[in-house]
């Protein structure tokens, strides 16, 4: 099984041995170790740290270990329970606490589970916060502490609704336009906290939901990643209720992906793509999504007036450029939108408003409203990690093969041709290489990434 220790969070198995998984003992080791690191910001009384969960059947064992080492070094702790990454996002910075932990695995299986964390600002930890915190549970030189200065949990249930709140007090949020337009949506949730947050959203609207797989239990029915070959009952109630449309987010509510009226896939990477269009018809300015995310987004931007960026893999790193450029919409072609107005971070729910927003302006189906977006299609696969495998020295020959080309070394290796582009890299995540390709046919794609496949497996023998 597998423990991932990285800048970006503790993901692992359940179960096994300690330090090869996340077992209790690594929960406890990590919570403390990110606990150090808050203590540390700055001097005050009083410290307080948010925690939330997604429905992993894991979930209330880690989370309870989390919590209770928090107290155990004189952190107070906000209890949200069964929540999501983006209602802890917001609830950090509403509670001005001094950071935040969730605890998911995101699209990963059920036997995964992972620590998130967060700063003051309810946004990721940028590299040298998390390359602090990893380095303090390997010393392991934590002081916790005494008896009359424990910490206190406090239960918090209200933050999905006051998530919603906000979300409905945006300016380009349109909830009598939604309402009088009467749709009646598919909700899947993969039995996760999305069953609970994204049915209250639409009834907050003014919008029927249909519930599919929305009992928070963490049996997840099917692969929790949002991806078409997964998604067969979302399509096929669609079309048996008649629906405008189908929801799908993955378990911790921060990827998001639409089914149109006909139960077919709007596009993962479309996602932002059309709420992006919506934003900028608003409030024209630039956008940001990482270098393996559809060219769709560039070219909207454009056509506004607008300037695209892109930054490497990763939250925080499409956060920092959105900062940097004053992005007014950025996120991740997986199905994750930013947007600014709320928070710093990939928010479903923020997502499926302004979406639907959109569509109550344009008074138009789901199916149209794709047709104007420029067709691009990518291919996601990858290479398992095996000891043998050098990835950096891989990638460094796949550099030198295509030095001619435009090619950018800042996140692995991404080569854009003329009319289509590769990005391989190792994930932060997974013990894996992942190879992404977009061309203008799926054919072309799947050509394109199996060709790269092909050539980092016959250097790999070299």
């Amino acid at each position: 099984m597998t423990l991932i220790k990285s800048i970006s969070g503790i993901r692992g198995t359940i179960g096994g041995a300690q330090g090869d998984n996340l077992t209790p003992i690594d929960a406890v080791k990590y919570a403390a170790a990110y606990g150090s690191w808050i203590l540390a910001q700055r001097v005050k009384e009083n410290y307080r740290v948010v925690v939330g969960r997604d429905a992993r059947i894991s979930g209330e064992m880690i989370q309870q270990l989390v919590m209770q080492t928090l107290v155990g070094m004189g952190i107070h702790v906000v209890d949200l329970g069964l929540s999501t990454t983006p209602t802890v996002e917001v609830a950090v910075a509403l509670e001005h606490a001094d950071g935040g932990i969730i605890l998911t695995a995101s699209h990963n299986p059920k036997q995964w589970n992972a620590l998130k964390l967060l700063n003051h600002k309810g946004e990721f930890l940028n590299a040298a916060a998390g390359q602090q915190i990893l380095d303090t549970a390997e010393k392991g030189d934590i002081i916790f502490a005494a008896v009359d200065s424990l910490g206190e949990i406090t239960r918090n249930d209200a933050y999905i609704d006051m998530h919603i709140d906000e979300i409905i007090d945006l300016s380009l949020v349109k909830p009598s336009a939604i309402q009088k337009a009467g749709f009646k949506v598919v909700v899947d949730g993969v039995n996760s906290t999305g069953g609970i947050a994204v049915p209250l959203l639409l009834e907050a609207l003014g919008v029927h939901p249909v519930k599919l797989f929305c009992t928070p239990n963490g049996e997840f029915p099917h692969n929790p990643e949002p991806l078409k070959e997964h998604l067969g009952d979302l399509m096929q109630k669609v079309v048996e209720e008649r629906a405008d449309f189908g929801i799908v987010v993955d378990p911790d509510v921060d990827r998001l992906a639409f089914v149109d009226e006909h139960g077919e896939m709007f596009g993962e990477e479309y996602t932002l793509v059309a709420v992006a269009d919506y934003v900028l018809q608003h409030t024209p300015g630039n956008t940001v999504s990482n270098m393996s995310s559809s060219r769709a987004l560039r070219d909207i931007t454009e056509k506004s007036g607008g300037n695209y960026f892109a930054s490497a893999v990763g939250e925080v790193n499409v956060v920092e450029k959105m900062k940097e450029t004053h992005a007014v919409i950025g996120g991740e072609g997986n199905g994750g939108v930013i947007y600014p107005e709320l928070h710093y971070g990939r928010d479903s729910l923020v997502g499926i408003a302004l979406f639907l927003s959109y569509l109550a302006e344009e008074k138009c189906s789901v199916s149209e409203l794709r047709k104007r977006y420029t067709s691009y299609f990518m291919s996601k696969k990858k290479i398992e990690l095996t000891p043998q495998l050098d990835v950096d020295a891989i990638l460094a020959k796949i550099v030198k093969k295509y030095a001619s080309e435009n090619l950018s070394t800042i996140d692995g290796v991404k080569i854009d041709f003329a009319e289509n582009w590769v990005h391989l890299r190792k994930s932060n995540t997974e013990p894996i290489i992942r190879i992404y390709t977009e061309a203008k046919s799926q054919i072309e794609a799947d050509s394109l990434a199996d060709r790269f496949i092909a050539e980092i497996k016959s250097i790999a023998t070299l």
